[in-house]
């Protein structure tokens, strides 16, 4: 399996498990103040994207 295929399967099990922590973590938050409910959903979805950053460098070398 190539770097760029082993990367490719990797980001989509990566997210796919990331997508359920933060679901299961929402739970927990809906219903809270709205400030609370902001921060978490800004937070959770652009911390995604340095993982995915590292992923993309990593299997385009």
């Amino acid at each position: 399996m190539s770097r760029a295929s082993t990367a490719s399967l990797i980001g989509i099990l990566g997210f796919a498990a990331y997508v359920v922590v933060v679901m299961i973590l929402a739970d927990f938050v809906i219903g809270t103040h709205w400030a609370v409910e902001f921060v978490f959903f800004a937070v959770t979805g652009i911390l995604w994207v340095w993982p995915a950053k590292w992923l993309m460098f990593w299997g385009a070398r």
